[in-house]
């Protein structure tokens, strides 16, 4: 393995190993409960990674015919659905079992892989295997902390996934300044996140309309926030209503800031 593989694939596998822990802790009315995560129980969520696990296995999805579900809207949507959709009946400590035997598969078969081989990731850009196992360590620590939240379990905030999670999508915050908010030219707006992990980073606007990271710029609009904020918010969990933001300075520019934060792919 490279070491940006190594270090991918170590941080995957802590988020599955915290998350299957976490489901030893569940009681059985814990596996119904519905999370931030759009249509899917707290048992969906594990299906979820079972299902996405046993597609890079290679094993062909189930074939049965899928309801319409409001938060299914797209091809991929349903192609996904369709794994959480056939464990339904299934109990939740025989998915979480069905997710260990996976993590263990894929474990064994990653150091055969060709850390460098180009594949389509999910961001829709191409990159080298080692980004997209990047890519997995944040779905997977995203959908833990779906899981924890929705039943009172806090935790693993600051795991090696949460440092995939702010690479990932911290990288967006430029984008969303400048092309979703509409930022002006020569405004700037400073991001204040508080953890750990602790990210203090501003975006300020040049005059081509473009956003770029800044240092020592006076910010035309703040957002501080704690680190588990950040994360629903970029995840597209919650509405900016719903989020714990302290504003200062232009509060009509941090709305739409606000307002443009779900970065997910």
């Amino acid at each position: 393995m490279s070491e940006e593989m190594r270090a991918n694939t170590a941080a995957y596998e802590q988020t599955i190993r915290s998350t299957l822990a976490l489901a030893g802790t569940l009681a059985e009315d814990d596996w119904d409960r519905p999370t931030e995560c759009p249509g899917w129980t707290v048992k969906d969520q594990l299906s979820h990674l079972v299902g996405v696990e046993l597609d890079l296995l290679g094993e062909p999805g189930p074939e049965i015919e899928l309801p319409e579900f409001a938060h299914v809207r797209n091809d991929f949507g349903r192609a996904l659905e369709a794994r959480v959709h056939a464990r339904r009946p299934v109990p939740g400590p025989a998915v979480a079992a069905e997710l260990a035997d996976a993590l263990e598969r894929r474990l064994a078969e990653l150091p055969t892989l060709d850390p460098d081989r180009v594949l389509l990731c999910p961001d829709g850009k191409e990159g080298p295997y080692s980004r997209f196992m990047k890519f997995r360590a944040m779905d997977c620590w995203t959908h833990e902390q779906d899981v924890r939240r929705a039943t009172g379990r806090p935790g693993n905030l600051d795991a090696p996934a949460a440092g995939c999670f702010w690479d990932l999508l911290g990288a967006g915050l430029p984008f969303v300044v400048a092309r979703r908010a509409k930022a002006a030219p020569g405004e700037c707006v400073a991001f204040a996140i508080s953890g750990p992990p602790d990210h203090e980073v501003a975006v300020a606007i040049g005059e081509d309309g473009r956003g770029r990271w800044s240092s020592g710029e006076a910010p035309t609009a703040e957002l501080a926030m704690d680190w588990e904020t950040y994360v629903r918010l970029a995840a597209g969990r919650c509405a900016p209503g719903e989020a714990a933001v302290r504003v200062t300075g232009d509060r009509d520019l941090a709305g739409r800031v606000l307002a443009a934060m779900a970065v997910t792919p």
